[in-house]
């Protein structure tokens, strides 16, 4: 599971271009399957918003399209409608649909972002603690 360390985010959204790159090939941040969010002016900092793999979001799925595997719920893009139910269960907001073919786009474990942080605000844990 990823957890996120707050206090250790610049902002700097490296690990926003980093799961695009791994996960859509693409140097463009908003195909990334996490989100930063910048709590200014009060109380200052940002919040990293990661994927805890609840299923939540398979639970809604009409077409039975997230399956979780090894503890991390995956989109099958061939079984998927594109109806965005996913994106409106997901209560950590970081289902977002892709913007140029409606698909959703979802964490899918490969932890590019804890491997480019540079200053460790994402981790790998046994136990999701965001």
């Amino acid at each position: 599971m990823l957890s996120a360390l707050h206090e250790n985010c610049s902002g700097c959204r490296i690990c926003l271009l980093a799961c695009a790159v791994q996960n859509m090939h693409e140097e463009n941040p908003k195909k990334a399957a996490l989100a930063i969010k910048g709590n200014f002016p009060s109380p200052g900092g940002y919040q990293v918003l990661l994927c805890n793999q609840c299923g939540a979001c398979a639970e809604v799925c009409p077409m039975e399209a997230i399956k979780e595997s090894g503890g991390v719920y995956l989109i099958d893009r061939d079984e998927c409608s594109g109806c965005g139910l996913c994106v409106e269960q997901c209560p950590m907001g970081v289902i977002f649909l892709h913007p140029e073919s409606d698909m959703p786009i979802k964490c899918t474990g490969c932890w590019a972002c804890v491997e480019l942080c540079p200053r460790g605000a994402i981790v790998y844990t046994e136990e999701a603690a965001s």
